[in-house]
């Protein structure tokens, strides 16, 4: 597995080693053992999600303000924009975001650690999106910063408006939302 730092240093970019030939391919897509000697990251996973989403469907920018969850996310049909915001105060990246493309063709896996806003738009026809979490989902405990906030500047790649849900619609500007310390 390679290790990249994305644009902000702690979301980190996982490429792992994939194994193919005419038959198809082979890859770890989670090893505890490696993802901590390669990354120095020692945390424990207790949820694994999995959704699947049309094209120009665009989730987030979620979080949760207490039980912050760490996501190791990746694609496993299809491709996707995905975007990681920090909202930790003290940082100094605090208000930055980072952009990567995933898809089941590049394998590429992201770490978002807790403390950020995460969201991704669907830029395929449709997207199965996987990711391990470092905390249980608590919908009351979720929050939403508005996908389109002028103030954050996101350039996701979208043809026409992108398919929200409801909640997704009532997204708070960045400047309104509940933020770590």
């Amino acid at each position: 597995m390679n290790v990249i730092k994305a644009s902000i240093p702690e979301v980190l970019i996982l490429e792992p080693t994939v194994f193919g030939d005419e038959r198809g391919f082979f890859y770890e897509s989670y090893n505890e053992r490696d993802f901590i000697e390669k990354t120095g990251i020692n945390v424990r996973f207790v949820q694994d999600n999995h959704s699947r989403s049309a094209k120009n469907v665009l989730r987030g920018l979620h979080y949760q303000i207490q039980q912050p969850q760490g996501k190791l996310v990746r694609v496993g049909a299809g491709e996707v924009y995905d975007v990681a915001v920090d909202i930790r105060r003290r940082s100094p990246s605090f208000g930055k975001w980072t952009a990567n493309t995933l898809s089941d063709k590049n394998k590429r896996m992201l770490w978002v650690p807790a403390g950020f806003a995460h969201g991704f738009l669907v830029i395929s026809d449709y997207a199965d999106y996987l990711y391990k979490t470092t905390d249980y989902w608590a919908s009351s405990l979720e929050r939403c910063i508005a996908w389109n906030d002028p103030a954050l500047n996101i350039p996701w790649p979208l043809r026409g408006q992108p398919l929200l849900s409801g909640k997704d619609r009532q997204g708070l500007p960045f400047a309104k939302a509940e933020v770590f310390p």
